[in-house]
């Protein structure tokens, strides 16, 4: 591994912060967060009323003086303050007073591949503000390809995608290490966003915030592939008018849409394969690729990856929260160090 496993045993509790979702492991007890990244703030008073479901429920529904902010974006923490304040609220007072009772309270968190010095400095001082005396922070491939149950210390080489809220992440991983690796700046939010600007030009409709993920469920298990649904219905307003409007949609142009943005993720896998060596890429040919992340749960997203590359394509079980159980995994001592002994002389 790239990064101290006996240090990560000495940490008490471990924090995902993603664009998306938030999620905390506490060692000994579990998952004990997963929450969406929100938090509703009363603009007047500076007072928080939610965070977590509430505010994500909240958004696009709040009057003037209320406003729900995400203090990560795309992987970094972008306020430091709230976001202090929206994990002091996740994590309940009952958790907080167990973690504070601890003799140098020690804290894991993932971080984006090659996240810049800044950033991880304020993931460090986001949970230093919960009393954290030392922050450990572990790539999120690495965290992820462990949570899978992926083979990460053998001499193979296996191949992960995580597909996030904000970006994609693709690596290669080696004996303990990431081989080769890129980030592309493409995520659940810009396949959003392309659906979004395909049904304004289109049909003149504006969807409310919180439409989009029920529409590519809407997409069936085959929503990017000519197997799915033929059309679907989608209630909005109307550009024009103002007034709610419901219109029946083609989800063939809908497929159309979302593989525009999608095409930098097919071309970030493509550059990643092209910069492995050769005797990995030849494992890759036989194990495949392994998707985790929440946009990995999109309808017909593996096939189209799989139809792209021609190597088998697998969704872990419970793709979103595999980078938190693998870092829980670390903090647990279930991992063992990969120990390479010199050759007697």
């Amino acid at each position: 591994m790239t990064v101290s496993l006996e240090q990560l045993r000495r940490c008490h509790f471990a924090v995902d912060l993603g664009a998306a979702r938030t999620r905390v492991y506490v060692k000994g007890v579990g998952l004990v967060v997963d929450q969406p990244s929100a938090a509703a703030v009363n603009t007047r008073t500076g007072a928080l009323i939610a965070v977590g479901e509430l505010a994500e429920r909240m958004t696009g529904r709040t009057p003037g003086y209320i406003r729900v902010v995400r203090p990560v974006s795309g992987g970094t923490v972008v306020d430091i303050e709230m976001a202090q304040r929206m994990l002091r609220h996740l994590l309940g007072d009952k958790i907080r007073r167990a973690l504070r009772r601890k003799t140098r309270l020690r804290a894991a968190a993932c971080t984006p591949h090659d996240a810049d010095p800044l950033a991880q400095r304020a993931t460090i001082e986001t949970l230093a503000g919960l009393g954290a005396r030392r922050v450990e922070l572990v790539d999120t491939l690495i965290a992820a390809a462990v949570g899978c149950g992926l083979p990460v210390e053998r001499a193979q080489g296996t191949m992960i995608v995580v597909c996030g809220a904000a970006a994609t992440q693709v690596a290669v991983l080696s004996l303990g290490s990431i081989v080769t690796a890129e980030r592309i700046p493409v995520g659940g939010e810009a396949v959003d966003h392309a659906i979004v600007q395909h049904l304004r030009h289109a049909h003149e409709l504006v969807l409310p915030s919180q439409s989009v993920r029920p529409l590519q469920l809407a997409l069936s298990g085959n929503g990017l592939t000519p197997h799915g649904p033929v059309s679907t219905v989608i209630h909005g307003r109307d550009v024009a008018t103002g007034l709610a409007r419901s219109v029946r949609i083609d989800t063939a142009a809908v497929r159309d849409a979302i593989h525009t943005p999608l095409t930098a993720v097919l071309d970030g896998i493509g550059k990643v394969l092209r910069d492995c060596p050769p005797d990995l890429v030849a494992d890759l040919a036989d194990v495949g690729i392994v998707m985790v992340g929440g946009s990995a749960l999109l309808p017909g997203l593996d096939q189209m990856l799989r139809e792209a590359t021609g190597m088998p394509v697998n969704i872990a079980e419970r793709p979103d929260v595999c980078a938190v159980q693998g870092i829980g995994a670390m903090l647990e001592g279930k991992i063992e160090p990969l120990v390479l002994n010199p050759l007697a002389a």
